[in-house]
């Protein structure tokens, strides 16, 4: 019952969360200087008509009306029409989502797999080469900016030596499955490197402070394996802090693979927000932000939940 009301209590946070993001966005599009219907619109059409455009498109409404018209939209209109491409915001958005959600769950798994084992490595080898080498390794990685790590792995696998694919998200006569997987891989670890290292620190932390457990001597002292005491024993006293974290870094993955899309040409949100500030579609702009925000929360709500049943002195 303790979790159930707790669920309930994060679902109802969501709401004056996404309002307080949706008020903001709103804001700082409005707030921003330039006019969208003169940037599309101005070269063809006379002033009178550009204020029709206006009109239809309710710029001209006070700004609290403009803010009530749009959340209706979000609901009833497919999240209102786009002033450069015309169309329902939800219907530009919802392909690209995919693919968004795609590179996305790439960047995950690359997360995972990589940000345990060398949490693992550097954890289970304390205070030697490996460990050392794998902090320098985190360390050094840490410093790295997305953007201009993804620079770096397309000169090393793109163009020096040729194995990978350098950009979009699938070759130009198509490949099935196995392209798709090829063009992911490059982005994917360039959008999991940040996330990655954060893991791999926690899991190492977590292994270190457990190998100084009394429950570890314990166990050693009965003469158990110790691939058999670190997989069993200390694997499940990690696994609800390791979970939390990946968790919290999807969130994070979801923000950071929309730059990490405007390095590699890949066809997703990121895109199409990038297109929609150079054109200040404004409504494609507050679509594209609210839609990733609630991903983000929505993420952070399933994690809390996974950590709860994993750990049962969590439950309130």
């Amino acid at each position: 019952m303790g979790t159930l009301k707790h669920i309930l209590w994060r679902l109802l946070n969501i709401v004056p969360v996404l309002f307080v993001v949706s008020v903001l966005t709103f804001l700082v599009g409005r707030l921003t200087p330039g006019d969208p219907i003169e940037a599309q619109f101005a070269r063809d059409h006379t002033p009178e008509q550009i204020e029709a455009i206006r009109e239809a498109y309710g710029l001209n409404l006070p700004v609290w009306e403009q803010y009530a018209k749009w959340v209706s939209d979000l609901f009833t209109a497919g999240g209102g029409q786009s002033i450069v491409q015309n169309q329902p915001v939800f219907d530009i958005l919802g392909p690209n989502f995919v693919n968004t959600l795609i590179l996305t769950a790439a960047g995950v798994v690359i997360c995972a797999v990589f940000g345990i084992l060398v949490g693992l490595i550097a954890g289970t080898n304390h205070r030697r080469f490996l460990d050392r080498f794998a902090m320098l390794f985190v360390q050094v990685g840490s410093n790295l900016s997305v953007y201009w790590f993804g620079l770096i792995l397309i000169w090393i696998f793109s163009l020096q030596l040729q194995w990978l694919p350098t950009s979009g998200m699938e070759s130009r006569n198509g490949g099935g499955l196995g392209d798709v997987l090829a063009h992911l891989v490059l982005p994917g670890f360039s959008a999991a490197l940040i996330s990655m290292l954060v893991l791999a620190r926690f899991t190492r932390l977590g292994i270190v402070q457990n190998l100084q457990a009394d429950y570890v001597r314990t166990f050693r002292s009965q003469g158990l394996p110790r691939w058999k005491l670190i997989g069993k024993h200390i694997g499940r006293n990690i696994l609800p802090p390791v979970v939390n974290i990946i968790g919290l870094e999807i969130g994070t993955l979801i923000t950071g693979v929309i730059f990490v899309e405007s390095v590699f040409n890949w066809p997703g949100i990121g895109t199409q927000l990038v297109n929609a500030v150079n054109g200040k579609d404004y409504t494609l702009i507050q679509g594209g932000v609210v839609l990733v925000a609630l991903c983000y929360l929505v993420v952070n709500l399933l994690t809390d939940i996974t950590v709860d049943a994993l750990n049962p002195r969590l439950r309130r």
